[in-house]
C-alpha cells in the first residue's frame, strides 16, 4: 500500500484538527493530566499540536532550506488567556487553516527542510496529518470519549512509524532502536476489522542488522491483534496490550521490548 496522496492529507489534517477542536469545546478539564502523555496537561497539549502546525506552516509557505526557530513562528505559543476554551478552539482552527493552506498552495514536490531527509513538501503533509491524528487520540482519551480514525490513516501512521524507526537506526548512532538488535526475532501485528483495499498487516524482523518490515501474514515470535484503531494506539503507546479487543500471542516480552525501544511518538 503506498502512502495516501498530497490531497488526501490535506483532508485529513483539516478533519482531525475539526476533531480536536470538539475535544477542546467539550468541557473537558484542559488543566487535566493526559494519562497517555503525562508531562502535559491537555491544554498543553493542545498548545503543543497547534505550535507545531504553525512551525510547519512557516517551513511551507517560506520554502525553508534549514530549520527555523519557533520563536521565529508567528502565534506560535497560542492564545495568552490559559483555560480559555474559546480562545484556544480559535486558536487551533487557524492553526489548521494556515498549515493546510500552505500545504495545498505549495503541492507535495517543493523543495523544503525537513529532520528526516526528505526534503519536500510531502514529508511534511504525512508528518503532520500523523502527529495530529496520535495526538487527538491522547486528548480524546484523556477527556474520556470515543475515538476512531480512517482506516486508511491508521494504516498509513503505522507504515510511517516504521519507515521513521528504520531512519532512526540508519542516522542516530545512540537511538534506542539499536538496543532491538539481536538473534532474528520477528513481531506480526494483525487487524481483525480492515475493510476492502486496506492490507492491514504488518511482518517486522529484528535481527542483527537491526529492523526490517513488510506488509504481510507469516507466523511471528509474537502476534498484537485486534481491531485496526486499537493496533494502532496500542503501537503507540496510547492503549496498553491487555485493552478490549487487543490480543498477544506468542512472546509478550518481546513486545513490550518493541514499545520501550522503538520510542518515536
Amino acid at each position: 500500500m503506498t502512502p495516501l496522496t498530497h490531497d488526501r492529507y490535506c483532508e485529513e489534517i483539516a478533519d482531525q484538527m475539526g476533531k480536536l477542536r470538539t475535544v477542546v469545546t467539550s468541557g473537558a478539564d484542559l488543566s487535566g493530566t493526559v494519562p497517555t502523555t503525562p508531562d502535559w496537561s491537555l491544554e498543553q497539549l493542545v498548545r503543543h499540536v497547534g505550535g507545531a502546525l504553525r512551525w510547519v506552516e512557516r517551513i511551507v509557505a517560506t520554502g525553508a532550506r534549514e530549520e527555523i526557530p519557533e520563536d521565529r513562528v508567528p502565534g506560535f505559543a497560542g492564545p495568552a488567556e490559559r483555560g480559555d476554551a474559546g480562545a484556544l478552539d480559535a486558536w487551533l482552527a487557524e492553526s489548521g487553516e494556515l498549515v493546510v493552506g500552505a500545504l495545498r498552495r505549495a503541492g507535495p514536490d517543493a523543495q523544503v527542510w525537513s529532520w528526516a531527509g526528505i526534503h519536500n513538501t510531502g514529508f511534511w503533509a504525512r508528518r503532520v496529518t500523523h502527529e495530529v491524528t496520535v495526538h487527538r487520540a491522547d486528548a480524546t482519551l484523556a477527556a474520556g470519549l470515543p475515538y476512531e480514525v480512517a482506516p486508511d490513516t491508521a494504516a498509513d501512521a503505522i507504515d510511517e512509524w516504521l519507515e521513521i524507526v528504520e531512519w532512526a537506526q540508519r542516522t542516530l548512532p545512540d537511538d534506542t532502536v539499536h538496543g532491538l538488535r539481536g538473534p532474528r526475532r520477528t513481531l506480526h501485528l494483525h487487524a481483525t476489522d480492515a475493510g476492502p483495499g486496506i492490507d492491514a498487516e504488518w511482518l517486522i524482523e529484528l535481527d542483527e542488522d537491526g529492523v526490517s518490515w513488510r506488509r504481510g501474514h507469516e507466523k511471528a515470535t509474537v502476534a498484537l491483534r485486534g481491531p485496526l484503531t486499537s493496533v494502532l494506539l496500542a503501537f503507540y503507546r496510547r492503549l496498553p496490550l491487555d485493552a478490549p479487543g487487543l490480543e498477544v500471542l506468542g512472546d509478550r516480552k518481546l513486545l513490550e521490548l518493541w514499545l520501550e525501544r522503538a520510542t518515536f511518538g
